[in-house]
């Protein structure tokens, strides 16, 4: 997909846009681009992306890559609820058409995740033929702070993202230093169970587990130290049942209803303990999906599932304050309640 829209921004030919007034940013890919001194609209290149913006200056988001569903808008502010579908640069799946990012004009194109060699040429091929500035910012967890001070200062609002970025940090720290004093063999086993049979999950080392890992659980689905790519995987019962996690983690609904009754999956521990776990999903996952800002919640989430002992926290209040902090919505009781069922482990009524 990649190749194919390098090929049709050539073919097409796009003229350039006269750009605005800029200063320059050095974005984490160490490009120095210049972005106009007031970026009033961005284009996100991918869900990732789109989170990030929203999050830090809502009223410059053109779009959501895909339009927010009905049971997502009440945790998103009014004034983006019905942002059109843009669809997206990069990433799985990617589907923007370059006559649409044009059609929108956005001051600066932003992606947030990956900085291998593939996205830097894709960037600077789209900033080349189109004259719009697209900056680059890594997406991995442990440089949330970095990403939030580097995209706040480019979209005018650097006091906001230094404020998020410190809120970050010290949640790292907090989680480290309680880590520090728990030994290795006394954190939980747990296994991230994706789809409706459970069955598919994320290795160790994956951008689809690091939050697992990075609230101090060992991943079972652990390759050690193959030479593979780390992602997604198909699991089979037999490796679930030899793995035997004590505590299961999935964002299936399916899954979580049904696991409880499978004689299968009642040989694993973590269902005879009742340690299986709903991963909230509004607006956007706790986990995954994408992985972006969102998982800063999860990782209070999981610290808390993990060692109740240490973390002894008040999740409602946690939550409302993050969704006011970060998604600029007051949550009320019954959203509350509609966003945490499941997130405590207990069997579905």
């Amino acid at each position: 997909m990649r190749r194919k829209l390098v090929l049709i921004i050539v073919l097409f030919g796009l003229c350039g846009i006269a750009p605005l007034k800029a200063g320059e940013v050095t974005d984490s890919a160490g490009r120095t681009i210049s972005v106009p001194e007031e970026v009033n609209k961005v284009f996100a290149s991918g869900p990732p992306a789109s989170v990030l913006v929203y999050v830090l200056k809502p009223d410059a988001l053109t779009g959501w890559p895909r339009a927010l569903r009905d049971n997502e808008k009440p945790y998103i502010a009014p004034a983006q609820r019905e942002l059109p579908e843009l669809g997206r640069l990069t990433g799985r799946g990617d589907t923007a058409n370059l006559e649409v990012v044009l059609k929108v004009a956005p001051d600066l194109i932003i992606d947030f995740g990956s900085i291998r060699e593939t996205y830097i040429s894709l960037a600077d091929i789209v900033q080349m033929r189109t004259s719009i500035p697209y900056i680059l910012v890594d997406g991995r967890f442990e440089a949330t702070p970095t990403a939030l001070r580097l995209v706040g200062n480019a979209l005018g609002v650097s006091e906001r993202g230094e404020r998020l970025a410190q809120y970050t940090e010290k949640l790292f720290a907090d989680l480290d230093a309680t880590l520090h004093a728990i030994p290795e063999d006394q954190r939980p086993r747990v296994y991230l169970a994706r789809g409706p049979d459970g069955l598919e999950t994320g290795l160790k080392g994956s951008i689809n587990t690091e939050i697992i890992e990075r609230a101090g659980g060992r991943n079972v689905a652990d390759p050690g130290d193959a030479d593979i790519r780390r992602g997604i995987v198909q699991a089979s019962m037999e490796q679930v049942l030899a793995a035997n996690p004590d505590t299961i983690i999935t964002w299936d609904r399916t899954f979580f209803e049904t696991v409880w009754n499978d004689p299968l999956w009642a040989k694993v521990d973590a269902v005879q303990k009742g340690r299986v776990y709903l991963s909230p999903l509004l607006p956007f996952g706790w986990i995954d999906r994408p992985p972006s800002l969102n998982r800063l919640i999860g990782l209070r989430w999981l610290a808390g599932i993990f060692f109740p002992e240490h973390f002894r926290q008040d999740l409602r209040a946690q939550v409302r304050e993050f969704y006011s902090m970060f998604y600029h919505v007051d949550l009320d009781e019954a959203a509350l309640d509609t966003l945490l069922a499941g997130a405590r482990g207990s069997r579905p009524q």
